[in-house]
């Protein structure tokens, strides 16, 4: 089992700037990809970006490409999402995630181990 903690949500000003970490516990081997979700009041969790553990491959849903960016220390465990230019819209709970996947592509908001989760709030 992986335990997942995120810290570095907070209240910024749009075109603002955020940066996310997630510290992983517990044994990540090469199948795992790593990946942020997203939920704002009122709407499913949806998927925002993930990382291959090893190899370090992403993916990044539509609405936030160009604009934010996942990287990772594998030996720091740890896992970030850089956020640019930040809008009103992507205010929302932000989860890290932890799954084994041959798809990064294709994380599910079903599985793996989740953290407890950081509020980001926009302002216009």
């Amino acid at each position: 089992q992986v335990q997942l903690v995120e810290s570095g949500g907070g209240l910024v000003q749009a075109g603002g700037s955020l940066r996310l970490s997630c510290a992983a516990s517990g044994r990540i081997f090469s199948g795992y990809a790593m990946g942020w979700f997203r939920q704002a009041p009122g709407k499913e969790r949806e998927f925002v970006a993930a990382i291959r553990w090893s190899g370090g491959a992403t993916y990044y849903a539509d609405s936030v490409k160009g604009r934010f960016i996942i990287s990772s220390d594998n030996a720091k465990n740890t896992v970030y999402l850089q956020m640019n230019s930040l809008k009103p819209e992507d205010t929302a709970v932000y989860y890290c995630n932890a799954q084994i996947t041959a798809n990064i592509a294709k994380m599910s908001s079903g599985l793996g181990s989740w953290g407890q989760g950081t509020q980001v709030t926009v302002s216009s």
